[in-house]
């Protein structure tokens, strides 16, 4: 059998045709039926994501035809295909599983989502039962890859958004990030990435404020929070403790007098305010940096940080390909184990049936009172000449034949 695997990413196809190639969680069973119906499919696992779409599977026969299975339930035309497809066959397709996993062929190097996804479509596979002996192998495999990745390397160590930067900047600096209150202003991505993260932390006082109520509204729903307008935000000021403001505003959202006031009306006057200011322009005056007790970041100073981590993360990734390059190796050895395996069960099989030919023999002359101790001196001989015969026979023939190799390979097989 072999190890195949196609698929597209980020890397190669915009985000339109991964739309068209994804698919949805409740066609990836009758999918993976679909495929292994097809003639030479005997295993298939299928990951999507909104990154990549892949499909991993072990095959007998011409791989064409899962390019056709592909093209048909993706709608994709050959020439679409040809220009974003990828494909890798048996080491480099485990290579890609063990990078897949680990992080190293994200669109952030080592985010940890994939290693998720990439469990449930094993696990989605394993349900259907299109899951054999090597597709099993190899993503236990992988799991394991990933894991000591993870372990071994600082891959993760580092973050490399903007929003979860500053999540962490703001845990150096209020040791019980989920006792704070946090205003966030503006409903974007950005925003809402970090609502996100700070709800991962347990924060539970989050408000959002955007110009729109009804973009806000939305944001909560998901995120789970309440939103004000921008005309509210002096009324909340007092009340915060970490600020982040990112929107396409053109004149500040914050200014100087306004986080002075919220300094005077604090009712903890002692505890700081954390301003993140993620727009461009701006959204806060620069001269609210010169007020004690705030400490105010803007865009540039977290983008120094996540560069530096990015630096890291690579450095870290580079340890990452040696490790998976040599449990890439072990994988394959496995993989060339199987070719043998047929024909050492067909020995053992053999060896079996002379052992009980002799071993039925014998108990018959001992039933018949023949001595006990010359009857087994029979067996062994008798198990010892019959092993030995066609191996004793296909010997001689090579040596009349010239066959040098197949003679060293009988001293190395029988140890002589």
């Amino acid at each position: 059998m072999n190890l195949l695997t196609i698929g597209l990413n980020h890397k190669k196809t915009p985000v339109a045709l991964r739309e068209q190639a994804a698919f949805a969680p409740h066609a990836v069973r009758p999918a993976l039926r679909d495929l292994t119906a097809a003639q030479g499919v005997s295993e298939a696992a299928i990951l999507s994501t909104c990154n990549r779409t892949e499909i991993y599977c072990g095959q007998h026969d011409d791989e064409q035809q899962i390019f056709n299975w592909f093209g048909r339930h993706t709608g994709f035309s050959r020439s679409q295909l040809a220009g974003c497809l990828y494909h890798f066959a048996n080491e480099q397709a485990v290579k890609h599983a063990f990078r897949v996993a680990s992080g190293l062929d994200s669109m952030v190097i080592g985010e940890p989502q994939i290693l998720g996804q990439m469990k449930s479509a094993f696990h989605t596979a394993v349900d259907v039962g299109t899951v054999g002996k090597v597709l099993n192998r190899l993503f236990q495999h992988t799991f394991t890859v990933a894991k000591q990745v993870r372990t071994n390397t600082a891959i993760g160590a580092n973050s490399v958004s903007i929003a979860y930067t500053g999540v962490n900047l703001a845990k150096q600096i209020f040791t019980h990030l989920n006792e704070q209150t946090v205003l966030l202003i503006g409903a974007g991505e950005t925003i809402e990435l970090m609502a996100r993260h700070l709800k991962e932390n347990k924060v539970q006082q989050i408000i959002i404020a955007n110009r729109s109520l009804d973009k806000a509204q939305a944001l909560v729903k998901s995120v789970g929070c309440r939103a004000i307008t921008l005309a509210e935000i002096p009324n909340q000021l007092p009340w915060v403790d970490i600020v982040v403001s990112c929107t396409a505003s053109t004149l500040p959202i914050l200014g100087k007098g306004a986080v002075e006031r919220a300094l005077e009306n604090r009712r903890q006057k002692h505890k700081p305010i954390l301003i993140l200011d993620l727009a461009v322009p701006r959204d806060v005056e620069a001269e609210v940096s010169r007020l004690r007790k705030v400490h105010l970041y803007n865009v540039d100073d977290l983008k120094s940080v996540v560069q530096r981590n990015c630096k890291l993360r690579r450095h870290a990734a580079e340890q990452a390909e040696h490790m998976i390059d040599s449990q890439v190796d072990q994988f394959m050895d496995w993989m060339r184990s199987l070719a043998v395996l047929p024909s050492i069960c067909a020995l053992r099989r053999g060896l079996e049936r002379l052992q009980q030919e002799e071993a039925d023999k014998a108990m018959r002359k001992i039933r018949n009172g023949e001595d006990a101790q010359v009857v087994v001196q029979q067996l062994a001989r008798g198990l010892a000449n019959k092993f030995a015969h066609h191996p004793s026979q296909v010997l001689k023939q090579a040596h009349l034949d010239g066959n040098a190799e197949l003679l060293v390979a009988a001293h190395k097989l029988f140890g002589c």
